[in-house]
């Protein structure tokens, strides 16, 4: 039988662990090449062929997904796989009617065909969109299972956006393991807050070896989501949090639908901030697909113990890079604690150098609030200097990191935390306890 030609595009992720739970040693495919979107720089590298299994003598290049038609037609390819998330359906249609044009299948992989069952119980916190409040909602999770004496590992989404051969798996117990690891903005964003709660995390490429390693220290593995992707490991309990602020994206994006169509639990978050009508709209589309989950309304709570120091201050204010870039968000927990104090946020646009200056041009519903980009060491270097250029008395931190730790600024930073607290009777230990996980 002929092999099947395949491209996956992806964007330094989903792609890596398409590749080798479906396709490493599968001798009906022969996959030419990766394509690479999202996140800046990372189509500069290749798959090695250390990983890619005894079926490939060479690395596997990567390329920009924008010439997507020219290698359809260079690699002769069958089949081109779609592997990144947090995309809406509009999006994944553009993308499959271009495949389509230029002669291939369209593919989209789904949970039987990539999920890896594991020996331990596995609690997934996924989201419709990236922004949500997953990472909240993993810690109130772990908070729970270490108060009911459970040792916990948590597993994140990857983001190997280095050396993929270095990052088959990592392992973050301590503050100097970033460090070592040359850790992006967006890694310490996700790591920092398991490092300060002294719990173990996992990520990279390998996630077979990574779930190997976390079976032998956990009693229960969380799923840590990322970029509203559904979880590579089966989930004993999957939890999907909705967004009141993007009302509708639930059954508008793709692959937050297919987490908001399984998830077990539907956590209905920011109740606090929230206009009530998002709230009663995911209430209704939780009727319509989802009608047997339990849904658990929260607050975010915002907590910035010294920043009543900014009232009537000049402030710039810098949130999740991803929320507000693909995520759609135009702001997140600094801007409202900026507009609590009522602080005069200056526009970051004035003051912006290099990709970040792209960056606003890219993302046009940005209005003056800085997403914190940092995939390289000289864009955390680009983000530093437009903060250091902007006029202002304090820098008002509302990604889930310390920036203090990342970068060196010429004014005070004020962080902001955010934790989800649950509202009603049924809450995530009740849960728990009904899944007998506790």
């Amino acid at each position: 039988m002929k092999k099947r030609n395949v491209l996956i595009a992806g964007a330094a992720g989903r792609d890596y662990h398409n590749f080798l739970i479906k396709y490493k040693d599968n001798p009906y495919y022969d996959v030419k090449c990766f394509t690479a979107a999202q996140i800046p720089g990372i189509e500069k590298r290749k798959f090695p062929k250390k990983l890619a299994g005894r079926l490939y003598k060479k690395d596997i290049p990567i390329f920009s997904e924008y010439l997507l038609p020219e290698l359809i037609k260079k690699y002769d390819i069958n089949n081109v796989v779609l592997s990144y998330s947090d995309l809406s359906h509009l999006d994944v249609m553009h993308k499959a009617s271009l495949v389509l044009a230029n002669g291939a299948n369209f593919i989209l992989l789904g949970p039987q065909d990539t999920m890896i069952k594991s020996k331990k119980p596995v609690i997934a916190i996924c989201a419709v969109r990236t922004g949500a409040g997953k990472s909240q909602t993993s810690r109130r999770i772990v908070d729970i299972l270490r108060k009911n004496k459970k040792k916990v590992v948590v597993v994140r989404h990857p983001m190997p956006y280095g050396n993929l051969l270095k990052e088959r798996w990592q392992r973050f117990e301590k503050y100097e393991d970033l460090i070592k690891q040359k850790c992006t903005i967006e890694e310490h964003e996700e790591y920092d807050a398991w490092i300060s709660r002294k719990v173990v995390v996992y990520a990279g490429v390998d996630y077979k070896e990574i779930l190997r390693r976390a079976e032998k220290e956990a009693d229960v593995i969380v799923w840590d989501g990322g970029n509203n992707d559904f979880p590579f490991f089966k989930p004993d309990l999957l939890i999907t949090v909705a967004d009141p602020f993007r009302a509708g994206h639930e059954l508008l994006y793709y692959p937050g639908e297919t987490n908001f169509r399984m998830a077990d639990v539907i956590i209905i978050n920011k109740v606090n901030t929230s206009p009530k009508e998002g709230i009663k709209e995911i209430q209704k589309n939780i009727k319509i697909v989802n009608k047997n989950a339990i849904v658990i309304k929260a607050n975010s709570v915002l907590i910035s113990p010294t920043a009543n120091i900014i009232r009537n201050r000049k402030v710039i204010v810098v949130e999740d890079g991803p929320t507000l870039t693909h995520g759609g968000m135009k702001y997140g927990a600094g801007y409202i604690i900026a507009m609590k104090y009522k602080a005069k946020i200056i526009d970051a646009r004035e003051h912006a150098v290099g990709s970040i200056k792209e960056i606003f041009k890219k993302y046009p519903h940005l209005d003056g609030v800085l997403p914190a980009m940092g995939y390289s060491k000289v864009q955390i270097k680009e983000l530093e200097a437009t903060i250091n250029k902007a006029v202002c008395d304090f820098v008002v931190d509302g990604t889930p990191t310390n920036l203090n730790r990342v970068i060196k600024v010429n004014k005070p930073i004020i962080d902001v935390d955010y934790e989800l607290k649950e509202l009603g009777k049924v809450d995530l230990e009740k849960v728990l306890k009904k899944y007998k996980l506790i």
